[in-house]
């Protein structure tokens, strides 16, 4: 596209029938922030992020992903976006103005290829956050999001065409083909990616840690807590990050990791990796190998029947 309007991942949002124990989840073991509740609708922040909220908790008798929102640099760059998006017969859903979500701004939201609902965003008020302490095992921010697709190529495509995304690296099998494509929109080495799955749905939902230390003592904490591990602690290949993913109350993959790789735009050029390579998925060896009862846990419950469809709130 002429310009990249994207500057940084915002939120991810649910919508869970199990409401109550994701709240719980959230709030009293996986160390976010309750910044608003309204009975039906709980936004949560990190303590060391400035967005207004890294989740949102949403009460229905449906699951789905609700939306994913990202960042724009100003409202000129937010307009721009919207009138590219509409001129190459993009759906809207709702044209540029003030949001009404916690925070405010100026934003809108589409569907992206496959009919999921994102926004876009600037001038959001910032919430005042903090450091976070060492030894303090805490998400500092939300660090990415997976999306699940049927037609991971295309979405590819889409969302370099229409958002600027950049490719940062793949994760390719000889005899299943690319499997993740890991896109940036800063200098981190994603901001999202996009996964080969059956249909579409949420992969996953990543979080940063302080470092090291404060990612092992979350991780044991989740694991004493009783919340299921499917895999890690590790440490993949692409983006060097660490990784340890458990099941949340309403069945998403929620990941706790620290030091991805930030890269250097100039520099950076793309590596396949080969996912039947043991180090690809985890270079330490302690984590275990990525295989097909994880892979099956990350696929989700379909959101196919909300495609298309935009959240309420």
């Amino acid at each position: 596209m002429s310009f990249s309007p994207i500057t940084h991942i915002r939120h991810f949002d649910l919508a869970v029938p199990d409401f109550d124990r994701q709240v719980e989840f959230y709030k009293n073991h996986w160390g976010l922030t309750v910044q608003h509740d309204d009975g039906d609708v709980v936004y949560f922040a990190a303590e060391g992020s400035p967005e207004q909220y890294v989740t949102r908790v949403r009460r229905s008798q449906d699951k789905r992903l609700d939306l994913v929102a990202f960042g724009a640099a100003d409202r000129s760059s937010v307009d721009q976006l919207a009138q590219e998006l509409g001129s190459k017969g993009i759906q809207l859903v709702s044209e540029p103005d003030q949001l009404q979500t916690l925070g405010g701004g100026y934003g809108f939201r589409f569907f992206d290829l496959e009919g999921r609902t994102i926004e876009v965003s600037a001038e959001v008020e910032t919430r005042q956050h903090r450091k976070i302490e060492e030894r303090e095992s805490i998400p500092v921010r939300l660090s990415h999001v997976v999306l699940n697709s049927a037609q991971p190529e295309k979405m590819l495509a889409w969302y370099e065409r229409h958002l600027g995304f950049r490719l940062s690296d793949t994760l390719n099998h000889p005899h299943v083909g690319d499997l993740f494509y890991f896109l940036r929109c800063n200098s981190q080495h994603h901001s999202m990616a996009i996964a080969r799955g059956p249909h579409a749905s949420l992969q996953h939902a990543s979080f940063e840690l302080r470092g090291l230390d404060e990612y092992m003592r979350g991780s044991g904490r989740m694991i004493r807590a009783g919340y299921r591990k499917i895999w890690g602690p590790g440490r993949h290949a692409a983006g060097d990050n660490t990784f340890t993913y458990f099941v949340d109350p309403n069945g998403n993959t929620m990941e706790m990791t620290t030091e991805l790789e930030m890269i250097d735009e100039d520099t950076w050029h793309p590596t396949i990796y080969d996912a039947q390579e043991p180090e690809t998925s985890d270079q330490w060896g302690t984590g275990g190998d990525m295989d097909e009862f994880i892979t099956k846990e990350m696929f989700n419950d379909s959101d196919n029947a909300h495609l298309f469809v935009a959240p309420p709130v």
